[in-house]
């Protein structure tokens, strides 16, 4: 089968840093589905392995997070999917990623795909939306019925984490969504997607919210660059309000936040998968429900670019823009 994958850890400009090549086809056993890969789309945590893991000496790293396809053999011991189900996930970091034209996946983190999107749309969402949604209704543990006049704020709104996040908050609770975005474009995406008020996090998020005469947000969601908000946040969070982040800053001092009492989360969507917890099955359902809000037309695909089939080339041109920090939404690729 076609795959696109590397042997060196290299900077993408390079020319082998991702290489079309040849492998053999996968076989499904026990709870595995065999899916043909029919769209996927590229996430930061492809560029950070490519950038952080070397494999070892002779041996192909296959990258890809998402994907959106066709079940084409199941394992003995499935039970939820059969052959011609046309599903959407998010897959395993401790296993071959979906860049390639079959790949193998637990069925327990799988979910039915939106009748109503296309394999592309559909490849966007997994990822983002398991994150979001673990981070919002697992950690910060925001509920359908919040207090009068709660808010929440979302740092880095316009990328993929955050498009989607803006989508289920609006479709799920009531509360006041406050989206962050610095450029004109970015703005005009968080506003459209649903978010009540847009700030720009260039600038000061206290003098922003003061002038607004927002309530300090009790709940904070930093998708990106929270080290450098992080005393902002500090600053307008409400008291005993609670701060979900997924980024990976290399020094983070909570301290300030002590004198509030706020509760400090991480959110990282692999945990289920990585440690095989007793509730793995809680990502299918997590997705089967992402799939029931689209179709009812409460939620929408983030798909935002498409970069074309899925190569090395094509895969190098999204992985330079989404370490470029400027991409909006998700890119999607597909076929090969």
């Amino acid at each position: 089968m076609r795959a696109i994958a590397y042997q060196n850890s290299l900077a993408i400009e390079e020319q082998k840093s991702l290489l079309d090549i040849e492998l053999p086809a996968p076989v499904a056993r026990g709870r595995d589905l065999l899916v043909e890969v029919k769209a996927i789309s590229v996430n930061p945590v492809d560029t950070k392995i490519r950038q952080i893991v070397q494999p070892d000496t002779g041996q192909y790293k296959v990258l890809g997070w998402d994907a959106a396809g066709v079940v084409t053999a199941v394992g003995e011991a499935v039970s939820q999917f059969k052959v011609g189900d046309e599903v959407f996930y998010s897959g395993d970091l401790t296993r071959a990623g979906t860049n390639s034209e079959f790949h193998l996946v637990d069925e327990r983190i799988v979910g039915l795909k939106p009748k109503s999107l296309s394999f592309e749309q559909a490849a966007a969402l997994p990822l983002t939306s398991i994150t979001a949604w673990e981070a919002l209704f697992d950690r910060l543990k925001i509920s359908t019925t919040p207090a009068e006049n709660a808010s929440v704020l979302i740092i880095g709104g316009a990328g993929g984490v955050g498009s989607i996040a803006i989508q289920l908050l609006r479709a799920l609770t009531g509360l006041t969504i406050i989206a962050t975005a610095s450029r004109p474009e970015t703005r005009d995406w968080c506003q459209q997607l649903g978010a009540h008020v847009v700030l720009d996090h260039s600038e000061s998020l206290n003098e922003q919210l003061q002038a607004q005469q927002l309530q300090p947000p009790q709940y904070v969601f930093s998708t990106t660059h929270t080290d450098q908000h992080l005393q902002a946040i500090s600053e307008i969070i409400a008291p005993q309000g609670a701060l979900v982040l997924i980024d990976d800053p290399q020094q983070l001092d909570i301290s300030v936040f002590k004198r509030k009492s706020v509760a400090i989360h991480w959110e990282f969507m692999f945990t289920r998968s990585l440690f095989q917890t007793s509730d793995l099955q809680a990502q299918g359902k997590i997705l089967n429900d992402v799939a029931q809000l689209v179709d009812a037309g409460k939620i929408h695909s983030t798909q935002n670019q498409h970069f074309g089939t899925i190569n090395a080339k094509n895969l190098k041109k999204a992985h330079a823009l989404l370490e470029s920090n400027q991409s909006i939404g998700k890119i999607v690729l597909s076929g090969f």
